[in-house]
């Protein structure tokens, strides 16, 4: 099945009209499949909580006691809740699908807490491995053991015949032993990689430490899985994200490997999850010829979305400022893009009537993709363009306004407020702290903040990101009373960020994100009704049940 630009843009009164529509022919026509009855159901901000929600053929086709019963007939399946809490589907806009999903399976060096077990977990994994393959994995972060970067010299001694190349957190660094930067041919005589950086000690000899674009230097070098082991990543990732309540992921990526996994996963059927494919902005000729010749896929897999890197991370200190680092001034972060270029992509894929998204943490990347974003909007005239940044991390004062004047989504990731709050005040200072995470100064100012997790750089787990936007509690435990406490969001706020907002980000309001009459059922049944539990709590509640259209795909 091809879902046509015009139907999967159809919103408003067009779009409740079809929903209402399709609801009536049910009720005229056939009765409920399922029923789920004694629960709480929180159908949208602001609206009383409903007792019952009733299904029929991948829809929510009744909502209420009343409605259930009447619609329900001695073939429809009752299925009672005990009072439990029900609420949309989580959907996650911004994941790195693929790479998380391998990494379910690779060595994790979160936990390393110091150099030592750094190499002990690497030598750990080396010694697990076939001869040829690569140690991998990865989400290390010096910050836990003073911020010093690994040197290959920490891990050459435990993998004297195994290639390493393990990331960091955030994806913008890789740590690499001495094997893996001579299979590479990285050494002392290679250049500089323009919109990246190979680190090198005082001699001028790399460390084995690459950032951003030079990553791509040892990238070519690791020998690519088969098809099969990528669908079968991607299966386990599927059955993790439904078992944290995520109902549908948009896949930010920069290559096409992520894609054409889901896409042979599609052809053998549901995918389980849903799906929005984001493919590389410089690829939109590409993309375009696909939508011209296929439309934008279904339900299930959809593409039509572009996505740049424009910028770095703060963690990596190659996030763009208009002013140096705090505690590295002879940086103020780097492009990895022209800006001419990233305009010219910007101005043909618009045109060509793709949705792109613009990865941009620091300050001036931030004004940068917003000045981008207006040139563009005003060559090629109005539309509903629903232009996003991804991070919006950094914001310098008037930028917040921006947002919603230009009407560009802020897709943020609450849960990197309470990790990068641990160091961030030692890398751009107090000051600039002010428009960062800013959550709610965002919606104060009428902007649309969509919600994500960035995976695997903070875990797939929608949860842990509705209490960091609530909380803001730092990981280390040392800002209970929530750091940058102004932008704390309400529960509700939070909710909306990860349903609504996120369905209204990749073009899918009319049909997923709201418990309502004709929407696609996509929903989860909690253990705790989470506007009546304390806050602090939120991290500590369970998915009981994850139902994506109409079927179960979980049950704890």
């Amino acid at each position: 099945m091809s879902i046509r630009r015009r139907d999967l843009l159809a919103g408003g009164a067009g779009g409740l009209a079809w929903a209402l529509a399709g609801t009536r022919g049910w009720a005229a026509g056939r009765a409920l499949d399922t029923a789920y009855v004694n629960a709480t159901v929180w159908t949208r901000q602001g609206m009383p909580a409903r007792s019952a929600i009733g299904v029929a053929d991948g829809r929510i086709a009744a909502i209420g006691a009343d409605a259930v019963k009447a619609a329900s007939s001695r073939a429809t399946r009752t299925i009672d809740l005990g009072g439990a809490f029900v609420m949309p589907g989580f959907i996650d806009c911004h994941t790195h699908f693929l790479i998380g999903s391998d990494l379910l399976t690779q060595p994790n060096l979160r936990e390393a807490k110091s150099p030592q077990e750094f190499a002990r977990i690497i030598g750990e994994a080396a010694r697990a491995l076939k001869p040829g393959q690569w140690v991998q994995g990865g989400s290390w972060d010096a910050e836990l053991w003073g911020g010093e970067l690994p040197d290959r010299s920490w891990i050459d001694p435990v993998t004297p015949d195994t290639p390493v190349a393990v990331q960091r957190l955030d994806l913008h660094m890789l740590a690499l032993n001495s094997l893996a930067l001579k299979l590479a041919g990285i050494d002392r005589n290679t250049p500089e990689v323009p919109g990246g950086v190979i680190v090198r000690d005082k001699q001028g000899n790399p460390t084995g430490i690459l950032k951003d674009a030079a990553m791509d230097l040892v990238k070519r070098a690791i020998p690519a899985p088969t098809e099969a082991d990528r669908e079968a990543a991607v299966r386990k990732g599927i059955a993790h994200g439904l078992s944290k309540g995520v109902t549908q992921v948009h896949t930010t990526e920069l290559d096409w490997k992520t894609h054409d996994a889901l896409r042979r996963l599609r052809a053998k059927g549901e995918t389980d999850m849903r799906f929005y494919s984001f493919l590389p902005l410089q690829d939109w000729a590409k993309v375009k010829a696909l939508v011209d010749a296929e439309g934008r896929g279904d339900d299930w897999l959809r593409w039509g979305g572009l996505k740049l890197q424009y910028d770095g991370s703060l963690g990596s200190r190659t996030a763009m400022f208009y002013q140096p680092y705090d505690d590295a001034p002879d940086t103020k972060g780097i492009p990895i893009h022209t800006r001419a270029d990233v305009q010219q992509w910007t101005d043909a894929a618009d045109a060509a009537g793709l949705q792109i998204t613009i990865h941009a943490i620091g300050d001036k990347a931030n004004d940068e993709a917003l000045d981008i974003f207006a040139a563009a909007a005003a060559k090629n005239g109005s539309r509903d363009r629903r232009f996003r940044i991804e991070h919006a991390q950094h914001l310098a004062p008037a930028a917040i306004a921006r947002f919603a004047r230009q009407q560009v989504i802020a897709s943020m990731q609450p849960y990197h407020a309470i990790d990068d709050g641990r160091w961030a005040i030692q890398r751009v200072g107090a000051e600039r702290l002010k428009g960062t995470y800013a959550f709610k100064s965002l919606l104060d100012a009428g902007a649309k903040v969509a919600f994500g997790s960035d995976w695997p750089v903070a875990p797939l787990d929608p949860l842990t990101g509705v209490a960091a936007a609530v909380l803001r509690q730092t990981i280390d435990g040392a800002n209970p009373g929530g750091w940058l406490p102004e932008q704390k969001l309400t529960i509700a706020q939070a909710l909306h960020a990860y349903t609504a907002t996120n369905a209204y980000a990749g073009f899918q309001d009319d049909r997923i994100g709201r418990i309502a009459p004709g929407m696609l059922a996509d929903f989860l049944v909690m253990d705790a009704d989470l506007f009546a539990i304390d806050p602090a709590r939120i991290g500590d509640t369970k998915v009981l049940r994850t139902i994506v259209n109409g079927t179960e795909r979980f049950h704890a």
